[in-house]
């Protein structure tokens, strides 16, 4: 998903992927999907004032996420520094709460931990958690902040790479990280004929397919560009898979179950993207589906 390469090298393949179209997701609207769940206050200004939030620490935002901490999410391995795209956010939403950044405490939170069932020690996690239902069984999710898209990555001299259907990768040795979508789009839309290789961290996913442990690995497109272009540039997007069932994926923050915070977090993810601070961020940080064939 996100690693730390070296500053040139990020900036060079950013400005790669600028030359090739950028299309930030839609300014205006809320998000697709389901509405998010929990039992917080009614969401007006005054409820939602970062003095009336019963936060875990008194006049403080703890925000969680992964370590490391991968690009193009993050920069640096530091979400505290306001770089990547889902630190812009997390301090986006801080803002539209209230919060100054100085008042914004960053906790490391292991991926799979942050949706398992039991109390949470942070206020709202971001970490690529996909909204769905099994995972609101255990958590609250927020609105949608990042529209996904999946796609299979591979070494350019393989089978793999010369895929131009799903019906192409059913042979193929596939991987992907624990507790993902992207393991989900494995198991259940390309269904290969050998179990996948299943990593608990994408880093380590990474370097199987750079060793040719497996032959191709599914991640979300942002991370696929910025592997193919940073850090395993003998590997290349194969291509993306279409969204089925209607409603998009999409990435959406973590809180408690039933946190009182849920409807004000929703309400600060919905004015963001209505006011197109999101796209904005997006545009910055993110990089469009350009030259990513969809396979069916």
């Amino acid at each position: 998903m996100r690693s730390r390469s070296a500053a040139i090298a990020a900036a060079a393949v950013l400005a790669a992927l600028a030359a090739s179209g950028c299309a930030p997701q839609e300014a205006t609207g809320t998000a697709s999907g389901p509405a998010p769940s929990g039992s917080g206050p009614a969401g007006s200004a005054a409820s939602c004032a970062a003095d009336a939030l019963a936060t875990k620490a008194k006049g403080k935002l703890t925000v969680g996420t992964d370590t490391p901490a991968y690009a193009p999410w993050f920069q640096d391995d530091d979400p505290s520094n306001g770089k990547g795209y889902e630190s812009a956010v997390a301090y986006a939403v801080a803002r539209k709460l209230g919060f100054a950044k100085g008042d914004v405490v960053w906790q490391k939170v292991a991926f799979n931990n942050a949706f398992a069932p039991g109390a949470k020690t942070f206020d709202f996690d971001i970490n690529q958690v996909s909204v769905n239902e099994d995972r609101r069984k255990a958590v609250d999710l927020s609105s949608g902040y990042y529209d996904v898209r999946q796609t299979v990555i591979a070494l350019k001299n393989s089978k793999a790479a010369k895929a131009t259907s799903i019906a192409d990768l059913k042979g193929a040795k596939l991987g992907a990280q624990v507790g993902t979508t992207s393991l989900d789009v494995i198991n259940e839309l390309i269904k290969p004929s050998e179990q996948p290789a299943v990593f608990q961290k994408n880093d380590l996913a990474k370097a199987a397919l750079r060793n040719g442990q497996v032959d191709a690995i599914v991640v979300d497109l942002p991370t696929a560009f910025y592997i193919t272009g940073a850090e395993v540039p003998e590997a290349k997007v194969v291509g993306q898979f279409e969204t089925t069932g209607g409603a998009k994926e999409q990435f959406g923050l973590v809180l408690d179950k039933g946190s009182p915070l849920t409807v004000c977090v929703s309400g600060a993810v919905d004015a963001l993207r209505k006011d197109g601070t999101l796209a904005a961020i997006e545009k910055q940080w993110l990089s469009d589906a350009a030259g990513a064939p969809v396979l069916k």
